[in-house]
């Protein structure tokens, strides 16, 4: 297999690298302080083509693939895990999803938006009881001729509260079990009866908007129905492999920009007349660091070139998300020892990342979730898929 990347990769992730120095990290310790999300940020992203990634031109895809997604996710992560959302929050999750399934009239509709980031995306399916087991959700769509009615609630929704359309998942038939779930695609500052708010007590990612909705009868047309009724099980798990590898990519970002961290504070720190980096337990932590930054990075990869080649992936998939939201866990863990008592400090960024770094074995499916999809189909219960 050939690692290396291609002149016009290298090009795309110093783009994403420029960006993150330039246009985020100046200003980064006074957004968190205030928990800010800037909207006219994710437009700067879409106008140079972060979220154009593995769809058609005529949608406004730009050509490139799933790997060019990931490594400008990458980069984007090592200085903000925050602002690696968006990447799933318009392309990986929304746009994908409606360009593979959606109608001519709903892509053409929503999916440029999306893509040039002047339209804020969502996606919703996890429930104040409703969270690995998506097949529990008690939101539900009644059929009322020519719309449906919705009814229920959803919450842990990045984008809720700022969102302009997005993707909604609820039962039509729960007799049906997981085959009775269909997908929505809404509007939720355009359709009456849903409210949303935002949920401000989370422990990191403060400039990512995180929210609830609640819908109390609201009217969706039926030319919103994404593919058809009963198929919205399938459609979010084809949709979570998707945004998967998005949340692997962040985890590897936020391990790489935090192995800086450590690395750079280790050589200029000095205890017993020599750089920490120079004792023997500073060492064994950083090259544990390092190795898992890099197998990792070969699975993120690879997971992204499978995605790329057409091939079956969910199982590479899971196993890059796995790897890399766990290196990157550990590796917060390991700087924040290695800063010692200014790790704890809010001055010092290895506190953030560390608080950012525990949403990534939760989102997009807990790594116990992982667990289960990876034995599953490493014992030949289950398929590998796309």
């Amino acid at each position: 297999m050939n690692f290396d990347l291609s002149e016009e990769q290298r090009l795309i992730q110093d783009t994403a690298r420029r960006f993150a120095a330039e246009e985020i990290a100046p200003t980064l310790a006074e957004e968190e302080r205030r928990h800010e999300f800037r909207a006219d940020r994710v437009a700067k992203m879409g106008a140079l083509g972060f979220f154009s990634c593995a769809l058609p031109e005529d949608l406004g895809g730009s050509g490139m693939g799933f790997m060019e997604s990931v490594l400008m996710s990458e980069q984007i992560a090592r200085i903000s895990a925050s602002w690696r959302l968006p990447f799933n929050m318009q392309n990986l999750g929304p746009a994908l999803t409606v360009s593979r399934f959606g109608t001519p009239a709903q892509k053409k509709r929503y999916v440029p938006g999306w893509v040039a980031g002047t339209q804020l995306g969502f996606f919703a399916m996890t429930e104040p009881n409703t969270g690995s087991d998506v097949a529990s959700m008690k939101t539900h769509a009644i059929d009322k001729g020519d719309h449906y009615e919705i009814h229920g609630s959803k919450m842990w929704i990045s984008q809720a509260h700022v969102g302009d359309a997005g993707l909604l998942y609820a039962y039509t038939d729960r007799a049906a079990g997981n085959r009775g779930i269909t997908a929505f695609v809404i509007e939720p500052k355009n359709m009456k009866g849903c409210s949303a708010r935002a949920i401000e007590t989370k422990l990191g990612l403060h400039c990512a908007p995180t929210g609830e909705f609640v819908f109390e009868g609201m009217p969706v047309p039926k030319e919103n129905v994404l593919g058809k009724p009963g198929e919205g099980f399938r459609i979010c798990m084809w949709q979570l492999n998707q945004t998967r590898l998005g949340c692997a990519a962040g985890a590897l970002g936020l391990a790489g920009g935090v192995l800086d961290l450590a690395i750079a504070y280790a050589n200029d720190r000095k205890q017993f007349g020599k750089p920490i980096s120079q004792h023997q337990m500073v060492q064994a932590q950083i090259a544990e660091m390092v190795v898992e930054h890099h197998a990792a990075q070969m699975l993120v990869y690879r997971a992204a070139w499978l995605k790329d080649q057409g091939k079956p992936n969910q199982y590479e998939t899971s196993v890059a998300k796995l790897a890399a939201s766990e290196a990157a866990v550990h590796a917060a863990n390991e700087c924040m020892k290695i800063y010692g008592s200014y790790g704890f400090s809010t001055e010092y960024p290895a506190e953030r990342f560390y608080r950012d770094a525990k949403s990534l074995q939760i989102v997009e499916g807990t790594s116990n979730i992982q667990k289960i999809i990876i034995s599953g189909m490493a014992t030949g219960a289950t398929p590998n898929r796309e």
